[in-house]
């Protein structure tokens, strides 16, 4: 027989709503996880449970999570990430946009692609970066070190993963010229994005090279798990809009990070209010 764990998590998780929620999951029992998270033991894992824990979880802001019991972070083997609203708190496009005074125009295409409304994100792609024509290229450091931050427990999860012997990819539809500082600032194992051209010290309004799009981003995923001798339940992946499906689509782990609708409903996982590092909650030492 499997056994299933629920682990549920909050930064405002009370005895009460562990309780709740160990209630309805018919739990055999509770281990806290800190203060924020609990693990609730053997619970009932049927359709119906499952359905009502969901519920339950929106409705009292607690990420729910059912893990097979015995489950090691050391047993997987790849951790990949989206980089814009996944890794970091911003669209770095927007940003950019924002320092030639066309951020509404760029952001409502954004928006648009991530919530699935704009199926060709290559398409999606070049009319944003049209807008970003005779820009001047300092504008990019501008953005790093003016608006990118790293989310709530990037730094944790990376660091726990690459600890645990994991291989972290950072995937991004966004811009070489910010997954470079990523992966060097943390260490990341390997960085995929797009290039932003650039000449005479200003940006050319376009995309230098093949755009990565959603493909894309599974198929760099494909053939880094390939490398690492990784299996489906041996990967992790994390985004947070439509252009993430097909990658996620890949992982035995695949997580949405405070994502739009279209992508909580594919994943198998979900993060709403608690940070990256969340993920670790749901393994055991």
């Amino acid at each position: 027989m499997t056994t299933y764990h629920l682990v549920v998590q909050s930064p405002a998780l009370s005895t009460d709503l562990i309780e709740q929620a160990a209630a309805i999951a018919e739990a055999s029992g509770v281990q806290r996880i800190g203060t924020t998270a609990a693990r609730l033991l053997a619970v009932n894992d049927n359709t119906d449970t499952r359905a009502e824990i969901l519920a339950w979880g929106e409705r009292s802001l607690v990420d729910t999570a059912y893990v097979l019991a015995g489950s090691r972070l050391r047993d997987c083997k790849v951790l990949a990430m989206d980089m814009d609203s996944t890794l970091i708190n911003i669209e770095c496009i927007d940003e950019i946009a924002a320092f030639g005074g066309v951020k509404e125009q760029v952001a409502s295409i954004t928006e648009a692609a991530m919530r699935g409304e704009i199926k060709d994100f290559s398409e999606s792609l070049t009319r944003r970066v049209a807008f970003l024509k005779d820009l001047s290229a300092d504008v990019l450091q501008s953005v790093y070190e003016q608006k990118l931050r790293f989310n709530p427990g990037a730094e944790k999860l990376v660091a726990t993963a690459k600890q645990a012997g994991l291989k972290v990819l950072l995937v991004s539809g966004g811009f070489t010229f910010f997954t470079e500082k990523l992966k060097a600032r943390i260490g990341l194992d390997a960085a995929h994005a797009n290039v932003l051209g650039a000449e005479n010290g200003l940006l050319t309004g376009k995309v230098v090279g093949r755009i990565l799009d959603a493909q894309g981003k599974a198929d760099t995923l494909r053939a880094f798990a390939q490398d690492c001798g990784a299996t489906a339940n041996q990967i992790i992946a994390i985004g947070d809009g439509a252009n993430d499906l097909k990658m996620l689509g890949l992982a035995g782990y695949s997580v949405a990070y405070r994502a739009k609708p279209v992508v909580r409903t594919q994943a198998k996982f979900a993060l709403n209010v608690s940070g990256l590092d969340g993920v670790l909650n749901w393994f055991e030492a």
